[in-house]
């Protein structure tokens, strides 16, 4: 018999912020990234995404390219490290909405993965402290002694989170007609269209318009908008985009 999955994107669906600025912090602290890096590189990227002069895409790359900098050379063992301080400190900051979710999948039996753009080192980290079934994550290749090779295979696109799913689909014999996913981005798109029960947890501007582009799964979409202690349900055939 098929059995019913539960995909999770993590930032910004499942954890309220984003894991790879917290390991980007701790970089700076642990004395891996100098604090210019930050002043002269990321901050101008995320001043502007923060006065919404900018898009969140282009403070993320910066982040991303720096960490790919950062790791070279390093052993995997010593950024796990960091990322289980992370997750330790900050692994709590979810989203009320997405954290009674996994609960509701625990209680009825379901497979619950999480399927993220987040390096897979803090990707298990934050699947093992909300027990999750399995994880996917942004590999960073290492070589044969543990070492970073500066070479990366993302996750963060809607077609290689696609492959995923379909990978663990055959893994775990799911029915994906029954099955959930929930995402906040256009990254998340295609997982999303192909289950029974998608969930939309704040969602970008793009992403709405590919919903509302896709008949299918407009009428299949939940809108969920969780801003400080209220939680919003909203029709996707209702949204007036300003």
């Amino acid at each position: 018999m098929s059995k019913i999955a539960a995909f999770f994107d993590i930032d910004g669906t499942l954890y309220r912020e984003t894991l790879m600025s917290e390991l980007f912090k701790k970089f700076i602290t642990h004395e891996l990234v100098s604090e210019e890096k930050w002043t002269d590189e990321v901050k101008p990227a995320f001043m502007k995404w923060d006065r919404r002069q900018g898009d969140y895409d282009s403070y993320m790359q910066k982040i991303v390219q720096i960490f790919k900098e950062t790791t070279l050379g390093l052993s995997k063992e010593h950024v796990e490290h960091i990322a289980r301080l992370v997750i330790m400190q900050k692994g709590d900051r979810l989203y009320q909405f997405t954290r009674s979710r996994i609960a509701y999948h625990k209680e009825n039996g379901h497979i619950i993965i999480a399927i993220s753009g987040a390096p897979i080192e803090l990707v298990s980290e934050m699947a093992k402290k909300h027990g999750f079934d399995d994880y996917r994550g942004s590999v960073y290749e290492i070589d044969n002694n543990g070492i970073y090779t500066g070479n990366n295979f993302p996750m963060g696109d809607s077609e290689s989170k696609n492959k995923e799913v379909s990978s663990l689909v055959e893994q775990y014999d799911i029915d994906l007609s029954k099955s959930y996913a929930y995402g906040d981005t256009a990254g998340d798109y295609l997982m999303l269209s192909r289950v029974g029960h998608p969930f939309v947890i704040n969602p970008t501007k793009e992403l709405i318009n590919r919903i509302k582009s896709n008949e299918k799964l407009l009428n299949k979409a939940t809108v969920i908008v969780e801003r400080k202690d209220v939680i919003y349900r909203i029709d996707p055939n209702t949204i007036d985009l300003l």
